[in-house]
């Protein structure tokens, strides 16, 4: 069964991605509630779970009605970490597998700290797998570090780039331009990289999202991916794969 993401723009750059199965639907991120209700009104949509990534408040602003609203769906989050209040909810961690009335196939849940201590993806089993990764993994980019290390960080990048090539990448901004200004200045010579900003240029300016991705592009295109590449590593004068994230990481805050 192939599965075709959905994305709800909101605010300035989200996305609320929704996944639907018939009639049945599942939520991820909500940052407000009436697009959501809308969306779901209109495609006629029974609303039968929420997935929550973190808790930066434009990812959640939506939750508490939506669960007013729709009270028989499962709401799926991370269990606080010491900077949050817990939210209402199933607490789910690394290793989850979610059971979802009305869905068929597997959502694994995938431990992502780094963005924050408690990040979650979510992943969904289908022909080409459907990633919901928030703000750790972006396209030719990821997530700022806020709560974890670098090295945490790292290790949660690279345990998604591990995924099927044919996965789906869902990421919760629209980044993707300015990711890739950077991402040209650090592996100028990369012609994938070259060619990918001319095609998501393109989307843009036809006011098409650039999303979702796939794994096997962003291991080609991504530098926060490619850190492990000697010539990169020679190029920026680092010594090893860490190394030159942080340094990739560092010089993306200020750019």
């Amino acid at each position: 069964m192939h599965l075709t993401p959905e994305a709800i723009p909101i605010l300035q750059d989200n996305y609320i991605w929704l996944l639907r199965q018939g009639a049945n639907a599942i939520v991820v991120d909500p940052g407000q509630y009436q697009p959501v209700a809308d969306y779901l009104q209109q495609q006629q949509l029974t609303l039968r779970a929420v997935l929550v990534t973190h808790q930066h408040p434009d990812h959640i602003g939506g939750l508490a009605e939506l669960s007013a609203v729709w009270p028989d769906a499962d709401v799926f989050v991370p269990a606080a970490s010491t900077t949050d209040h817990q939210l209402a909810g199933r607490q789910v961690e690394d290793g989850d597998l979610l059971d979802i009335a009305g869905w068929q196939g597997t959502v694994t849940v995938l431990g992502v700290p780094g963005h924050t201590l408690n990040h979650l993806a979510y992943l969904v089993d289908c022909a080409s797998p459907v990633l919901f990764c928030g703000d750790t993994l972006f396209s030719a980019g990821c997530g700022r570090i806020f709560e974890g290390t670098a090295a945490q960080m790292l290790q949660s990048l690279q345990r998604l780039a591990t995924l099927p090539e044919s996965t789906q990448v869902c990421c919760a901004h629209e980044y993707t331009l300015a990711n890739l200004r950077f991402a040209v200045e650090v592996e100028p010579d990369n012609q994938a990289l070259v060619e990918y900003q001319r095609h998501a240029t393109a989307l843009r300016a036809a006011g098409v999202p650039t999303l979702p991705s796939n794994i096997g592009l962003e291991r080609a295109v991504n530098p926060f991916l490619r850190c492990h590449e000697p010539l990169l590593q020679q190029r920026w004068s680092q010594p090893d794969t860490l190394s030159l994230f942080s340094f990739l990481r560092q010089w993306k805050n200020r750019f």
